[in-house]
């Protein structure tokens, strides 16, 4: 139960990994970035003497924003690459907005004020949080969310076909670069509340925050970046078992070492058949 926040927001930002993979066609490293430096700016914003709620509104719109121009970009200057190129442009981003806060906001972990404290109810003399339930709850309602979009709206057939046949659907008069950018705000608008939720109840340093995207990709990558509900299950899943494994001191060092261990497995797995074949 100790893990269900992490697992929360690995699950949460799974999905949004996955809806990129699906529709802008590029595995976002930088996801958590962005929302990390939002977060960092709320918190500068707050120490100056703005509320605090419109504090954090801001650095929601920061991590917004941010997203929404490297979308912007990529659209721009990128239209035709595959995955593999944007990707990398990702990467890049990634260790572009961590540059751009340690030379901001210093290079020391700042005190984030929880938005959500407490505990919500008791299992078995078990704690659940708040945190870890709005968590949970979110990455389940994000899946939901994208899931009727995707197949009962319009913008849901336009989004589809443009991931589907971008070219086609761009000479059909569908509004690509707007729908794209869009996909990428609406992402990084996730993100950016799920990381202000979350980062007070974890270490909470702008590299550490940032790499929070490394276990959110394995999750994505349980349901190969194409079922958000499997991308639920594992983010979910990776949490709960890091927060069980933190509970022992001799294999708490364990836990920093799942998600890389998932990664490879599913990888391995996903590459079966040819290796199969092979060795036949």
């Amino acid at each position: 139960m100790s893990g269900l926040a992490l697992g929360g927001l690995y699950a949460t930002v799974a999905v949004c990994l996955t809806l990129m993979a699906q529709l802008a066609r590029v595995v976002n490293f930088a996801q958590v970035a962005f929302a990390m430096f939002g977060t960092y700016a709320a918190v500068t914003l707050a120490d100056r003497g703005l509320p605090v709620s419109l504090a954090i509104a801001c650095g929601v719109l920061v991590g917004t924003v941010g997203s929404g121009i490297l979308g912007a970009v990529i659209a721009k200057w990128m239209p035709e690459a595959d995955i593999t190129r944007r990707s990398a442009v990702s990467i890049a981003a990634l260790l572009l907005t961590l540059s751009a806060s340690f030379i901001a906001f210093g290079t020391k972990p700042k005190t984030i004020s929880p938005i959500v404290h407490g505990a919500a109810f008791e299992v078995g003399g078990t704690v659940v949080t708040w945190v870890g339930l709005i968590m949970c709850l979110m990455a389940l309602l994000t899946a939901a969310v994208a899931t009727v979009l995707l197949r009962k709206t319009d913008v849901g057939v336009l989004l589809r076909a443009l991931a589907e046949r971008p070219t086609t659907a761009e000479l059909l008069g569908v509004p690509s670069r707007m729908l794209t950018i869009g996909v990428w705000m609406a992402t990084g608008l996730v993100a950016a509340v799920a990381v202000a939720l979350v980062a007070p109840t974890q270490t909470n340093d702008q590299y550490s925050l940032s790499m929070l995207v490394v276990p959110s990709a394995a999750a994505a990558l349980l349901g190969a970046f194409r079922s958000v509900w499997l991308a639920v299950a594992g983010g979910i899943g990776l949490g709960m078992l890091q927060g069980a494994l933190a509970q022992f001191n001799d294999l708490s060092v364990i836990k920093f070492w799942i998600p890389f261990v998932a990664i490879l497995v599913l990888l391995l797995w996903s590459e079966r058949k040819e290796v199969w074949d092979v060795a036949r």
